[in-house]
């Protein structure tokens, strides 16, 4: 393939990116050469972020959050995608273009840049989720960090000619996408680590070993560990919490607690009701026990003489 002229020619005036650059329905989620999520906790963790999701300041249909999606990054190299575990970004339709389920996110039709971006640490993940922080990683687990021969490089030799190659997800989040919340749960030790830019580049957030909580003022929630069965796993699980520092419901905890709620509401109505008969019938009893007769105490009671006969 010939190399492109430099600079490459441009119309006067040039179209617009949405124009002439790949779009959600040129560059699909779906990759032949993935071999697939590897293991079912990859899709419940995700599912029980965005079921807890629940922001004041953000309407459900102006959120969108992306699980194991292809998220296109580089106008340059626009094949180039990285795939977060979840990923949240604020601001935007839920539908594409306020009509579609996405198939992807690109970055260069939405303008949105992901807010909030969690990955699930797998073994021999560490240096693509983790960058420079992926050797103490490796020793906290007892591994041998060099075992990872990933290079860390951005370009390779191919026929003589130098072939940039994609950089990895910690350089896309911090360098690119500049993601102000950069999460990572290591499900295998339970650790939390949390990562918010400070000048250009990721420093990670102090959090207590045995209680992490991440706020995010943004937001107006905050991450934490919660022990406890989701489908029917009970482990510690990433969760959103209130600024009461609740567990954020999931929908079905939500309609459940709902219905617990209208149920204790008729119970109390009901109670109160018998309450109230019992008074109006002691109150009728009186009456008739000083003489009253039943029209009379029917009269006073607001009630019909069948109704007070029935009383006595």
């Amino acid at each position: 393939m010939p190399p492109q002229p430099y600079p490459i020619p441009q119309r006067e005036p040039p179209l617009p990116p949405q124009e002439t650059l790949p779009t959600m329905y040129d560059l699909p989620s779906e990759d032949p050469e993935e071999p697939g999520l590897p293991d079912e906790y990859h899709d419940l963790q995700p599912q029980l972020l965005s079921r807890t999701f629940r922001c004041r300041r953000y309407p459900p249909e102006r959120v969108f959050t992306g699980t194991d999606l292809n998220l296109y990054y580089d106008v340059r190299h626009p094949l180039w995608h990285k795939r977060p575990d979840w990923f949240l970004v604020v601001g935007v339709p839920r539908l594409y273009q306020e009509i579609e389920l996405r198939s992807s996110y690109v970055i260069w039709q939405e303008g949105v840049d992901p807010f909030v971006v969690v990955e699930l640490l797998s073994p021999g993940t560490a240096k693509e989720d983790l960058g420079e922080y992926a050797d103490a990683e490796a020793a906290l687990e007892g591994e041998n960090a060099s075992t990872d021969t990933q290079p860390d490089v951005v370009a390779e030799e191919t026929n003589g000619h130098a072939k940039e190659t994609p950089p990895r997800k910690w350089e896309v989040y911090e360098q690119i996408l500049r993601v102000p919340y950069y999460i990572v749960f290591n499900r295998y030790t339970n650790r939390v680590r949390c990562f918010t830019l400070a000048g250009g580049h990721y420093q990670e957030q102090a959090l207590a070993p045995d209680n992490p909580r991440i706020w995010i003022p943004e937001l107006e929630l905050g991450l934490g560990l919660w022990q406890g069965t989701f489908e029917g796993i009970t482990r510690q699980w990433l969760r959103w919490y209130d600024d009461q520092d609740r567990w954020v419901p999931t929908d079905t905890e939500l309609a459940l607690e709902l219905a617990e709620q209208e149920r204790l509401r008729a119970q109390e109505e009901r109670l109160r009701a018998d309450r109230a008969a019992a008074q109006l019938r002691q109150v009728v009893r009186n009456l008739l026990q000083s003489g009253m007769s039943l029209e009379q105490a029917a009269a006073l009671t607001g009630l019909s003489p069948e109704q007070v006969q029935e009383m006595e």
